[in-house]
């Protein structure tokens, strides 16, 4: 089999805007077990989106963005619905920034010879395909912009800006969530941001230039957007998957008392998830654990155990199409961290 055999049908994102999923979630809020947790984590986010107070965090761990929900996340931000997103690397570099250079990922088996796959130079994630070629051009584009800035630290939240930058002038694909985020001012944070594709292309950058050149300050990561935390009135976290990302962001109410800071809890939390809890951890404790710790109010949080992909579209399309969205201010704050 040649590398197009497998390499030929591609991921459909799916889009919020032509589903509408009201009288799904509607008819699940009578029901019992995931269906009606889903549909009281789609009222949660709502009453988010409702509390003209809220700033709304979006986490991303996991390969969600591969295999679906791009699209999802992308309008969530064009239509005012998050104000700041954390994710892992691979979610915001490997999956969205590939798209953005023109790039798919495709439809495969997880019942396939992997060995085959390593001679064609395929990566698989489960039953989902990427070119390792295309990804290695995805690497050389971080590096490029690397070169192209002043040597120094910077926050993943800057160099994604700048990632976003670059795609105003050279996308291929209508909707990045790296560019829509860099065109409505939501910062984007990776905590663990060289634990993907931008590692690679930000080792060759620094192999290059051993004296001068870029690093990525995870420490300012976490001043910049506990300066957020301290700065909202109150906040939502809208948690797919879990690990850094989440345990980054509930940290900041932490972190802003460390800083002498009083601040409240997350009042908001919805975390989807597969993780189990019974080895203390579920990829970071659950949310009413996450309150032993004074991190997330427990009147309105909600865990949801399924595989994110079967429930994220139904409750992100619920809260579009509520269109409470429309009435909310736009916080921007990237501004506030560029000054």
């Amino acid at each position: 089999m040649k590398k197009s055999d497998f390499l030929k049908d591609p991921i459909k994102h799916f889009d919020i805007t032509k589903v509408n999923t009201i009288p799904v979630i509607d008819a699940m809020r009578g029901m019992s077990f995931t269906s009606r947790d889903t549909a009281t984590a789609a009222d949660i986010l709502n009453r988010m989106i409702k509390d003209e107070n809220c700033t709304i965090f979006l986490t991303l761990a996991g390969s969600t963005s591969a295999a679906g929900c791009m699209q999802v996340y992308v309008d969530l931000v064009k239509n005012n619905m998050v104000d700041a997103v954390v994710s892992t690397g691979a979610s915001i570099v490997d999956m969205d920034f590939f798209e953005a250079l023109g790039f798919k990922h495709y439809q495969g088996s997880y019942n396939v010879d992997d060995t085959q796959l390593r001679k064609l130079y395929i990566d698989r994630i489960y039953d989902t395909y990427i070119d390792e070629e295309q990804l290695q051009e995805c690497d050389n584009t971080i590096e490029k912009i690397a070169d192209s800035l002043e040597p120094r630290p910077y926050s993943s939240r800057e160099f994604i800006r700048e990632m976003g930058r670059y795609l105003t002038k050279n996308s291929k694909k209508k909707d990045s969530l790296v560019q829509a985020c860099f065109e409505h001012n939501v910062p984007v944070f990776c905590p663990a941001f060289s634990d993907s594709s931008a590692g690679f292309g930000l080792v060759k950058h620094q192999w290059k230039h051993p004296e001068k050149h870029v690093s990525i300050d995870s420490v300012k990561d976490f001043m910049e957007i506990t300066m957020i935390k301290m700065a909202a009135k109150t906040s939502g976290l809208f948690m797919v998957g879990g690990g850094v990302p989440k345990n980054f962001v509930q940290d900041t109410v932490i972190c802003a008392e460390v800083l002498g800071k009083e601040v409240p809890m997350h009042q908001y939390a919805v975390q989807i998830t597969v993780a189990d809890v019974r080895d203390g951890a579920c990829s970071s404790s659950t949310l009413k654990e996450a309150s032993s710790w004074g991190k997330v109010n427990t009147v309105y949080e909600k865990m949801v155990y399924a595989e994110a992909t079967t429930v994220v579209p139904l409750i992100a399309s619920f809260v579009y199409h509520k269109g409470d969205w429309k009435k909310r201010k736009k916080y921007e704050w990237t501004k506030m961290l560029d000054k």
